[in-house]
């Protein structure tokens, strides 16, 4: 069920034209030189879409990577500039968390369009929230959380989302560490095993007549070209 404030599911009559059962993945805390190629490699040649939340600070530090998420078909969502816990911030940082980001990812691709922002850790408060607004931003939360960080195992991961995974759901998965973590020990931050989930759950979900999507408001990459034409 949506809260009022933020998107955590996307409900079918968002859009009455389309009934397809449609899925939304969304990947946080990148992006990561080692993670984020992978990831983008296995939704490519599952031809799917997805929203990387990224942080602003990797983004300044890996454009390259921001500028292949865009022109591969997949959009960018702010997840602030160096990921703090944005309730135990005050208002003049939250401010800057969230425009500097999107200062950030526009001057590292111009061409992308950022609609939405996740906060860290899924906090959310008035202040957070209002900010987003200010921003145009439209804050984004999820349904399904396999908590893919804490590395549970591949199959752990994967039955997780199959489990509770609906049409309209939004998926929380991983393909970087925050600032501070990533710089420990490699294996706790390791994403392997979420890229293995990943190569397992896509082809698992079309089985199961769902269609991975770009969240609403957000043009496919078809559409995109189309409008270029």
């Amino acid at each position: 069920m949506n809260h009022p404030d933020y998107l955590t599911e996307v409900r079918s009559d968002s859009d009455c034209a389309d009934r397809r059962r449609k899925v939304y993945l969304t990947f946080d805390d990148g992006p990561d030189p080692i993670w984020t190629p992978k990831v983008l490699d296995i939704l490519a040649y599952e031809q799917v879409e997805a929203t990387f939340c990224v942080i602003g600070a990797y983004a300044a530090e890996y454009p390259q990577l921001i500028e292949r998420i865009v022109s591969e078909g997949h959009e960018l969502a702010n997840h602030t500039m160096t990921h703090p816990d944005l309730s135990k911030c005050e208002p003049d940082l939250v401010r800057r968390e969230i425009r500097e980001a999107n200062a950030i990812i526009k001057e590292t691709c111009p061409p992308a369009e950022v609609k939405y922002i996740r906060a860290p850790y899924g906090t959310w408060t008035e202040d957070i929230i209002g900010e987003s607004k200010k921003a145009g931003l439209t804050a984004l939360h999820w349904s399904v959380d396999p908590r893919d960080w804490s590395q549970p195992g591949v199959n752990a991961i994967a039955d997780a989302v199959m489990a509770s995974v609906r049409p309209g759901s939004i998926v929380l998965l991983h393909d970087g560490s925050p600032p501070g973590e990533s710089n420990s020990d490699v294996h706790t931050t390791s994403r392997g095993q979420t890229v293995d989930a990943l190569s397992r759950l896509i082809p698992a979900l079309k089985a199961r007549k769902f269609v991975i999507s770009p969240l609403p408001g957000c043009r496919s990459k078809t559409d995109r070209m189309s409008s270029q034409l």
